[in-house]
């Protein structure tokens, strides 16, 4: 048997994905929010498209209108097939010059003339400069300051930081409790218990009972209070109050310096209920963009080119314009029609709330409506539906089954927290107490699906929450 080379042609088939099959494919995933920035870019580089809102109030086309959009469209080097969804800073990028020179005879921007909100760097080192007139220790101060985390801790140790300024660690410990000093109380801590008593201390709180308690937070997590009533020699009530004033304290003090996310979820799709008992799922206006391919804009200019590469932008333009609407509109009606399942499948919920909720599947919708999978998913994706005033992602409603299959695992999680939230000291429910009650509702769950449902829930053991129970009661 002997081995040779030679060349062989083969004629197959093999699936090509084309550019704008990729960018249909990312802009059916997009959110809301992604989505306007993605259109809004597109209406800054492409001429022949606008919005339908604007149709009327646009000027007359004209050949050097388009000509300044062909120039703009050079100097960024891009292509006119949609491009992945930019950055709502990158559409003023393509603004013209004249449109720039006309904004700059306006002045500062309204953002520029208003007050950021003070960073917790900012508020540190301000009370730095007001507390020592050291300007070595300043130094050091200010080095600590900017090696805080987001909570206000500081997770390096003093040592590296002696070794790295060159100073002596006598030098770093004063300027730390200089730093610890400041507010808000409890920054510039090393770990947790150093935190909560540098705020005791400074209500003058922190009495040797209260630094064994904090010596033994394990015990507090593990709620052990007959350990720690024996450990800080102090009587039931006695506890209760000292564990109360930890509570009122705050973990983690740099947080308040930390904006919060604000992300507004909005409905891509609204149900509500139809005159026969039914459900009426529409697409909500408010987010669907409405943009127009101008033909009449490309045939006025159409006329007016002579150059070739004149010529090959307008049609690329005018590919791309054509495409954007086209996939818009498919976009649109692949929502609706998913939505539409979801509803159909879910109605029980829209009816009766989280208890009525069904099992429900990637795979359960894609085979009712003959679409993939993978469809399905960028679908849900970042949409959200909208009923009765009330707003839920897509994803919600997507629940395994439990049990033997009839009732989805959300429901069940739901159905446990009423459960234990009806407790009474005296009748504390243990999972195979939960498990029975389940049973006889005809929920077939077993005992380790309720430990594990309940630790999803964060719900601490039928021992923990009848300990628990004894001391509020003592």
């Amino acid at each position: 048997m002997s081995a040779m080379q030679r060349l062989e042609m083969r004629q197959g088939q093999s699936l090509t994905m084309t550019p704008q099959l990729v960018q249909s494919i990312k802009l059916l995933q997009l959110s809301h929010a992604e989505l306007v920035a993605y259109v809004e870019a597109e209406l800054e580089r492409n001429p022949l498209l606008q919005e339908a809102e604007a149709q009327g109030d646009r000027p007359l086309p004209s050949l050097a209108d388009f000509l300044r959009a062909k120039q703009r469209h050079a100097q960024s080097g891009g292509r006119m097939i949609p491009g992945p969804p930019p950055s709502r800073s990158g559409g003023a990028a393509g603004a013209s010059s004249q449109g720039a020179a006309s904004h700059a005879e306006l002045g500062p921007e309204l953002e520029a003339t208003l007050a950021g909100a003070q960073t917790l760097t900012e508020h540190l080192e301000a009370q730095l400069e007001l507390a020592s007139a050291d300007p070595p220790l300043r130094e050091i101060g200010r080095h600590l300051i900017h090696s805080l985390d987001e909570a206000g801790y500081l997770a390096e140790g003093l040592g590296p930081v002696a070794d790295r300024l060159g100073v002596s660690p006598d030098r770093i410990e004063a300027a730390l409790r200089l730093v610890q000093s400041f507010e808000p109380c409890g920054i510039a801590a090393r770990n947790l218990r150093e935190c909560l008593e540098i705020q005791l201390r400074e209500r003058d709180r922190l009495d040797p009972a209260m630094q064994i308690l904090l010596s033994r937070l394990d015990l507090v997590a593990r709620q052990d209070f007959a350990t720690l009533e024996t450990l800080c020699g102090v009587d039931r009530e006695d506890l209760a109050d000292m564990l109360a004033e930890i509570r009122r304290l705050e973990p983690k003090p740099g947080l308040a310096f930390t904006p919060a996310p604000f992300d507004v979820l909005v409905p891509d799709v609204l149900v509500r209920p139809a005159a026969d008992g039914g459900f009426i799922v529409e697409l909500n206006p408010d987010t669907l963009p409405r943009i127009l391919l101008d033909r009449s804009y490309y045939a006025e200019v159409a006329k007016a080119v002579r150059r070739d590469e004149d010529r090959s932008f307008l049609s690329d333009c005018l590919q791309s314009a054509s495409w954007l609407t086209r996939s818009l509109d498919q976009r649109a009606k692949t929502i609706l029609t998913v939505a539409g399942e979801i509803v159909r499948q879910q109605e029980g919920f829209f009816r009766e709330g989280i208890a009525a909720l069904r099992p429900m599947t990637l795979k359960s919708v894609a085979e009712a409506i003959g679409m993939h999978e993978s469809t399905i998913s960028r679908v849900v994706a970042n949409k959200a539906i909208g009923s009765g005033g009330v707003t839920h992602p897509m994803r919600f409603f997507l629940s395994a089954a439990t049990g033997e299959g009839e009732h989805a695992a959300k429901a069940v999680r739901h159905r446990i927290r009423q459960l234990i939230e009806a407790e009474t000291p005296e009748r504390v429910l243990s999972d195979e107490a939960l498990a029975q009650v389940l049973r006889a509702e005809g929920i077939a769950v077993a005992r380790r699906t309720i430990a594990k449902y309940r630790e999803v829930l964060r719900i601490p053991s039928s021992a923990q929450r009848r300990r628990r129970n004894r001391f509020r009661m003592s």
